[in-house]
């Protein structure tokens, strides 16, 4: 059965729905797959088995009375611990939070149970999601399946490590610098960070800040495109959720790209790029001249992002974390923190001003093709003990935040951006594209992605943690309460 684990969610949402497996037995295969190989990566930091396989039963027993809840049904998922889940434990990755256990569900938690999932767990984030370097001081730090002493990437790399060994077949995460991105990238997974407004993404303090939006992941451009019939639409209780439901991504996406105009940037206007990095993403245009798209390099100027970027994203955390004691935060959260404090009605003003002039070009840009495709990050996975990288291709990077940012660049565009598998260092690490879309674009980015994975094959190459599983782990415990 633990085969199970290793097929698509769509292919076990089949299953489910055809009574050829129970939903009881789908939960059992992955909390297996949990207990063989979570030790090893520390992907589910909190794990609720006994609610779970409850749940499963309940599903099981809807499905027999004819009344399945939806495209879900029996799926097992896990939700980034970023995101709110009535009765279970939830912590940011945050000291100040390391009990707290929220008493409502976050919208895509509850749309995701709603069309029948089953939660497991939580997966690891770093403090607040700060940073593309998942560890904590609550749970530590999650470990890439492909290279036990490499980073899974951030800020969703719990998702993205549980998916890329099966224990789950669908997870959730958020990005604002690349945090659905980044981890998918690393763990040889697929991510879309959507349109802002796609997915109901809450804020009780900053509900009209667009850099931060939850989206999903999984391990194949079909299963987003599934999760994302599920997640996306309107929310009355989020201001900037689109109007349209997420029936759209229901159906199956075309492969078929003949004719795609396709902007390929190696750099996305001189960023530095590791040699290795540089020489998998190189890859991309001829798979895509090979599908019968239109591939064009272009020479981008996205430098506009950097200053919008940092102004806004500081502003936020300033706002969102300025009254927690920042004596119990970590470096990271402080220095943010710490930066928003400094930002003035004019650096507002500019940040907005720089947006919106970058979004003006590009609405041109969108005008010549229908894709930028460009690597997600600027490095492979690093070594897990080290901060975040410090230096790429000769370049020293001035702080945590620079090497992210063909990630974050992208995040000021407004526009929907995937991560997909693009192939291997010599070393064996993994290294996806990233695949951009004109705004509101998401089935579109989407349908490229999926004849993408489909010509290249690489997302059926599994990482070697699962060939050598280690028992036991965090997450052991049912973290229930209430």
């Amino acid at each position: 059965m633990s085969e199970l684990c290793d097929l698509t969610a769509a292919e076990m949402a089949a299953l489910v729905r055809g009574r050829e497996v129970s939903a009881v037995e789908l939960t059992e295969a992955h909390l297996r797959r949990v207990e063989q190989v979570n030790g090893a990566v520390n992907a589910i930091v909190t794990l609720v088995a006994e609610r779970a396989l409850a749940d499963a039963a309940a599903a099981d027993a809807e499905l027999a009375a004819g009344r399945p809840r939806g495209p879900l049904h029996g799926l097992p998922v896990a939700h980034k611990d970023l995101t709110d889940t009535a009765g279970i434990r939830t912590t940011y990755g945050s000291r100040l939070f390391a009990e707290h256990v929220p008493a409502h569900d976050a919208p895509v938690v509850r749309k995701l149970r709603a069309a029948g999932a089953i939660t497991l767990g939580k997966t690891n984030t770093p403090e607040f999601g700060t940073g593309s370097h998942t560890v904590n001081e609550v749970f530590g730090a999650t470990r890439n399946p492909y290279d036990l002493t490499k980073s899974a990437g951030g800020s969703s790399g719990g998702a993205a490590a549980a998916l890329a060994t099966g224990m789950v077949a669908l997870a959730d995460g958020s990005d604002m610098g690349g945090s659905l991105r980044n981890p998918a990238s690393f763990c040889n997974v697929a991510g879309l960070r959507p349109t802002p407004g796609r997915v109901a993404a809450p804020s009780a303090v900053a509900a009209w800040y667009t850099l931060g939006v939850a989206g999903p992941m999984a391990r194949t451009a079909g299963d987003l495109a599934l999760m994302m019939s599920v997640i996306s639409g309107y929310d009355p209780a989020v201001p900037l959720t689109v109007t349209d439901d997420g029936s759209a991504f229901a159906r199956p996406l075309d492969p078929d790209v003949t004719g795609l105009r396709v902007a390929w940037s190696a750099d996305l206007g001189g960023l530095p790029v590791d040699p290795a990095t540089a020489a998998v993403t190189g890859t991309a245009p001829a798979v895509f001249e090979k599908l019968g798209a239109r591939v064009e390099p272009v020479e981008l100027d996205l430098s506009a992002a950097e200053d919008a970027f940092r102004i806004y994203r500081a502003w936020y955390y300033a706002l969102s974390y300025g009254e927690l004691p920042q004596e119990e935060l970590g470096e990271n959260v402080r220095w943010n923190v710490a930066r928003g404090r400094e930002v003035t009605a004019a650096d507002l003003a500019r940040a907005e001003r720089l947006r919106s002039g970058l979004f003006a070009r590009m609405s041109a840009f969108w005008d010549e093709y229908d894709v930028l495709i460009a690597p997600v990050s600027q490095v492979p996975p690093f070594p897990v003990e080290q901060p975040y990288v410090t230096e790429v291709a000769g370049r020293v990077m001035p702080d945590y935040l620079a090497w992210m940012r063909s990630a974050y660049w992208i995040s000021v565009l407004h526009a929907p951006a995937a991560s997909v598998p693009c192939g291997f260092t010599p070393g064996g690490l993994p290294v996806g594209v990233q695949i951009v879309g004109r705004p509101y674009a998401d089935l579109e980015v989407l349908r490229v992605a999926a004849a993408f994975e489909r010509a290249t094959g690489h997302a059926a190459r599994r990482p070697p943690v699962l060939d050598a599983p280690v028992p036991g782990g965090p997450g052991g415990a049912d973290g229930v309460s209430g």
